[in-house]
């Protein structure tokens, strides 16, 4: 029994390494230059069907010959891609798990959906989302785009097919450009539909409810009832974002408390183009769920949508202004809206598929989309919000009043919030009535600081304070915070970190999460917090990591970094002006946008200033190796040539060093950092004439140190990749290593399969060998002195029988006895 019990156990962990491992699909995206006919040529050539472009010289290709989930990746087709001299760069596309953030509750009746039953709207007295007094001044969300990125969307729904538009629809699970949901016994596809009713139900139809935004437009993008993709994402991030102005999302990576995840490759690069490139270069707002896993501990900051600086992060009260059971608390959480909470507090009246209405939709799921509503109300006020002119405002309104937690503070700029709450609940009249009088945030500026590398080992049941000092030149008023953060773990969910700036914020960046028994600990993570919004940097920042893991449970800091965003000049300087900003008439959108794939309206990066003494410079992105060029960020141009030009922004002055320095980052260096190499760029002074001016540019993402821009030109090479000797820096052993665990879960299966014949053997034996003993024994007759024969019987049942009128019975007895016997068995100890 014991042995059953190994090998049940040995199938049991079989089957959880084989669950984790990466599951491939039959689709890639490809890098060529050239256009739609050279990538449909390539795609011809090695057997790929095209499915279109998703950004410039970004192909969607899919293989007919491959399945549709595989373990393993498709290593042929890896290798003759990578043959191809025109394909920068490829991704074989893998699943990603992404969870609707709602929850299930016990079966109810419904209510009849009426306006009096959204008592989240109309409640009055400071208990509502204020939304009324933006009505009564006909602000309603007109010419405003709001899509759900969901599940599908039931169009014609009569409570939303007023208002349905479906430009800012798509299908990206059937490639059509219908987003109605796929309808099953359990109606599993309802929470796209529940979305969309409460950013824009159609208002006093006498049909269900009324959305907050009740003229606003209204898409879906269905692209979560499939496969879930890095490109799946992207599309459904990127389109048509010169219509769409508010992006929804209520989902993520698992709320299962151990899950660290967020966008990859593609969808960063989707993100990156929305806030640059989206409505006209104002920047596309994305409003995201901050996630349900408080039952399990969960933290938003692992989640890598919910704790980014381009996305507002939502949480929810319940209507008695309480933390609900099932929200996550971080510091990257920027506000709150209402939603449901426990037993006999009451939820949300929204749409609800068959044409039908309900009264009980849940979780931050429909928290994300009351907020998607005030943000459209706030952009009808005005048409010329920037994306962090939005979260400014959302900072400036939220109210903390009536919202019970036990953490809130108040940060160094008398400003009061929570990690449960942000800066507090939404309050949609404010937010209207200081977006008419907005004038744009001045530009956002970064400071990036790096803390000497290091191995600080942290024990169990200990901790330790790191401090950095900080003296950013160009960053004097605070927005989004990031620490990035690499350590090692025996069990990483022992852990919990604060940051705390130099005004005495302190934030929790990582709480403990009990069911997180992950070894992998954090690599560059970015830890984000928005607690110091309007701070000034300057000053000694503190790190601490706590240790709370038992016995040997060690963990280990190797290095950290802060990245600063914010303003060199005071936004609330922008807002004194007495008449403040003119706000247009015309609408908010096009109604005959470009095409998404169209390049739009060409936006530089932002300018970044080095720190002064005391700390190092370090580049804007963090390299991530692939097997070739990864989609080339917003900040690195294709050439040398470009380089200084597309670091400057439109009417920005480059900086005149002298001779000894190096231009980088549009500031003056002595010398260039790791991870760039000197270059001599022409640039043509106030007369006209060229000259040679020193500059550090950047080295391929491979290169530590290189010599020049070209993956070839190597020095150095990171730690995970080795030196070829010809100027390359490759990844150490990266497809042995796939093989290896590939065989190792081969040579698992074939040991166990080995065991169970070793144990069904032994349990044969077994057997036979007690029936030949049973054989012999019987055959073996013996008497005693009166004569009496038995077969082996112990001496008390012959005395037995005796005493019981069997002196010469005893065959009898033996014959009774032998028949009623059964065999031993392991189940009767």
């Amino acid at each position: 029994m014991a042995r059953i019990r190994v090998s049940s156990s040995l199938l049991l962990l079989l089957f959880v390494g084989l669950a984790s491992a990466e599951i491939y699909t039959d689709q890639f995206v490809v890098h060529v230059q050239g256009g739609t006919r050279v990538a449909r040529e390539l795609a011809e050539k090695h057997g790929f069907s095209y499915l279109g472009n998703l950004f410039d010289d970004y192909h969607h290709l899919r293989h007919k010959r491959l399945a549709k989930r595989s373990l393993e990746p498709s290593l042929q087709h890896h290798k003759s891609l990578q043959q191809e001299s025109n394909v920068h760069w490829f991704s074989q596309q893998t699943l990603k798990r992404r969870t609707k953030r709602g929850y299930r509750t016990p079966a109810t009746p419904l209510n009849d959906a009426r306006w009096l039953d959204m008592w989240y709207l109309n409640r009055g007295g400071g208990l509502d989302m204020n939304v009324e007094e933006v009505w009564k001044k006909n602000i309603t969300g007109r010419g405003v785009v709001v899509t759900i990125l969901d599940d599908g969307l039931e169009k014609d729904h009569p409570d939303l097919v007023d208002n349905y538009d479906p430009q800012a629809s798509w299908d990206m699970n059937n490639h059509d450009s219908d987003p109605q949901p796929r309808y099953d016994m359990v109606d599993s596809n309802r929470h796209g539909t529940r979305c969309a009713g409460e950013v824009a139900a159609v208002h006093n139809n006498s049909i269900c409810s009324v959305g907050v935004a009740y003229s606003a437009g209204i898409g879906g993008v269905r692209m979560l009832d499939g496969d879930v993709t890095d490109v799946v994402e992207a599309r459904s991030l990127s389109l048509n974002n010169q219509h769409i102005d508010v992006y929804s999302a209520s989902w993520g990576p698992d709320d299962d408390g151990k899950t660290v995840d967020g966008p990859g490759e593609l969808a960063t690069r989707a993100f990156r183009e929305g806030i640059e490139k989206g409505r006209r270069g104002l920047g596309s707002i994305f409003v995201w769920a901050s996630g349900n896993g408080g039952r399990d501990r969960d933290n938003c900051n692992c989640d890598g949508y919910t704790n980014s600086i381009w996305t507002l992060s939502i949480s929810s009260a319940t209507e008695n202004g309480l933390v609900p059971w099932y929200s996550e608390a971080c510091s990257s959480t920027l506000a709150t809206t209402y939603s449901s909470g426990s037993t006999g507090e009451r939820q949300i009246v929204t749409t609800d598929l068959h044409h039908s209405c309900t009264s009980t939709h849940t979780g931050t799921s429909a928290s994300a989309p009351l907020a998607a509503g005030i943000c459209a109300l706030a952009l009808e006020a005005n048409r010329k919000l920037t994306w962090r002119d939005m979260q400014h405002i959302v900072v400036r309104t939220a109210r903390p009043a009536n919202l019970h937690a036990s953490d809130w503070l108040t940060n160094g700029v008398n400003r009061n919030v929570s990690h449960s709450f942000g800066y507090g609940l939404m309050d949609a009249a404010a937010m209207v009535d200081l977006a008419k009088r907005w004038t744009t945030v001045p530009a956002q500026k970064t400071c990036m600081v790096k803390a000497d590398p290091m191995d600080k080992m942290i024990s169990p049941k200990s901790s330790v304070e790191l401090k950095l000092e900080v003296n950013c030149l160009n960053v004097k008023f605070l927005e989004h915070v990031q620490a990035k953060v690499t350590l090692s773990a025996t069990r990483r969910g022992d852990l919990h970190i604060y940051l705390t700036s130099p005004a005495g914020t302190r934030s929790t960046l990582l709480a403990q999460r009990a069911l997180d028994n992950s070894r992998s600990g954090f690599q560059a993570w970015p830890f984000m917090t928005v607690h110091s919004w309007g701070e000034s940097p300057n000053g000694i920042w503190k790190l601490q990591v706590h240790n709370d893991g038992r016995y040997f449970g060690r963990a280990s800091l190797k290095e950290w970094s802060l990245i600063l965003y914010g303003t060199t000049e005071d936004p609330d300087d922008f807002m004194k002006s007495p008449t403040g900003p003119k706000v247009p008439e015309e609408s908010a959108t096009s109604k005959e946008p470009p095409p998404v794939t169209q390049p739009q309206n060409e936006i530089a990066p932002q300018t970044t200033q080095a720190p002064t003494a005391k700390t190092t410079v370090e580049s804007k992105t963090f390299p991530v190796y692939r097997p070739m060029k990864p989609p080339p960020s917003l900040e690195r141009p294709p050439n040398e040539q470009e380089h200084l030009d597309n670091f400057l922004r439109p009417g920005s002055r480059r900086p005149e060093c002298p001779p000894s320095q190096f231009i980088y980052f549009n500031m003056c260096v002595d010398d260039c950092p790791p991870g760039s190499y000197r270059s001599i760029n022409d640039v043509e002074d106030d007369e006209g004439k060229k000259r040679g001016q020193p500059a550090c540019l950047h080295c391929h993402y491979s290169c530590k140190v290189c010599k020049g821009p070209n993956d070839n030109e190597c020095a150095e090479c990171y730690p995970d990749a080795e030196h070829t000797g010809e100027g390359y820096c490759q990844p150490k052993n990266l497809v042995e290593k796939l093989n290896l665990e590939i065989g190792w879960y081969r040579a698992m299966t074939i040991s166990i399969m080995t065991l169970c014949i070793i144990i069904v053997g032994a349990v044969a034996l077994f057997f036979m060998t007690s029936t030949s003993f049973c054989n012999f024994c019987c055959s073996s007759s013996r008497h005693d002195s009166n004569g009496a024969r038995y077969s082996g019987l112990p001496a008390q049942t012959s005395m037995f029988a005796e005493e019981n009128g069997h002196p010469a019975g005893m065959e009898q007895y033996r014959a009774s006895d032998v028949k009623k016997a059964k065999p031993y068995r392991d189940d009767d100890i």
